[in-house]
């Protein structure tokens, strides 16, 4: 029967399941954070945050501290933490869940682009617009670096680090986004086109809706597979019944 059950996180389905699962007094909770942002979002519980080095760091990690159960509940697009998670999950026996958020779903009115990498996303643009807003985070921009006649407005919570594209434009903001916040800022910087991971989640799926009121394609990166085998669940209440059944 689980008793420690660790998080991988920072995502908001991390933070919610920490929430629920603090409540139960049986339960110890910890959730780790990468460390990438500068003033993350802290969820409930205890937090340790840093990598854990490697797949064997975090079976050490594991068998050191007795978790019974693991949940990566990281980013849809976190595959190196992804890999090391089913990596030290198989070493040390410790049962691990996968929680990943639905991916989005195109509409009418939509035109996706799909692609299969930023750098793919890189050689599309330049028939697709003149003005790009890219909201992949701050990470991956390098892959941009090289198209120098085209401008790029980048959102992201904290600056991204060199090398970049020359024509840029850095908006420091975090989600939950609105709707007419994201019409606002499409108009304002006159944008284009629309570049975006598929994440998933309500949080910034707005600048979908807006890019679709405006007529603007989107160059949607489609998200990579989780590590086959693993059970899976949609949200946090799949992972609460998951462990029910730990337990059970």
């Amino acid at each position: 029967m689980p008793r420690h059950v660790l998080i991988l996180g920072g995502t908001t389905e991390a933070r919610q399941l920490a929430g629920e699962l603090v409540a139960d007094p049986d339960l110890r909770v910890t959730s780790s954070l990468a460390g990438r942002v500068a003033e993350p979002r802290l969820p409930a519980g205890e937090v340790r945050i840093g990598g854990f080095g490697g797949p064997v760091g975090l079976a050490d990690w594991l068998r050191e501290h007795r978790v019974d159960a693991l949940v990566d509940a990281t980013h849809p697009f976190a595959e190196g933490i992804s890999r090391n998670a089913a990596a030290a999950a198989a070493d040390t026996g410790v049962p691990l869940l996968a929680l990943r958020r639905p991916g989005w779903a195109p509409v009418a009115g939509d035109d996706w682009r799909p692609v299969g990498s930023l750098a793919e996303a890189a050689a599309a643009l330049p028939a697709l617009g003149r003005r790009i807003f890219l909201t992949t985070g701050r990470q991956g921009l390098s892959h941009f670096a090289c198209l120098r006649e085209l401008f790029f407005l980048a959102r992201s919570v904290d600056a991204p680090e060199p090398p970049l594209p020359p024509r840029l434009a850095v908006l420091l903001d975090r989600g939950p986004f609105t709707l007419d916040g994201e019409r606002a800022v499409l108009r304002e910087h006159r944008i284009d086109v629309l570049v975006t991971k598929d994440s998933g989640g309500a949080a910034t799926a707005p600048k979908l809706a807006a890019a679709r009121e405006l007529g603007l394609p989107v160059v949607l990166v489609r998200r990579p597979e989780p590590p086959a085998g693993l059970p899976t669940a949609p949200d946090p209440a799949g992972a609460v019944a998951w462990l029910a059944q730990l337990r059970r």
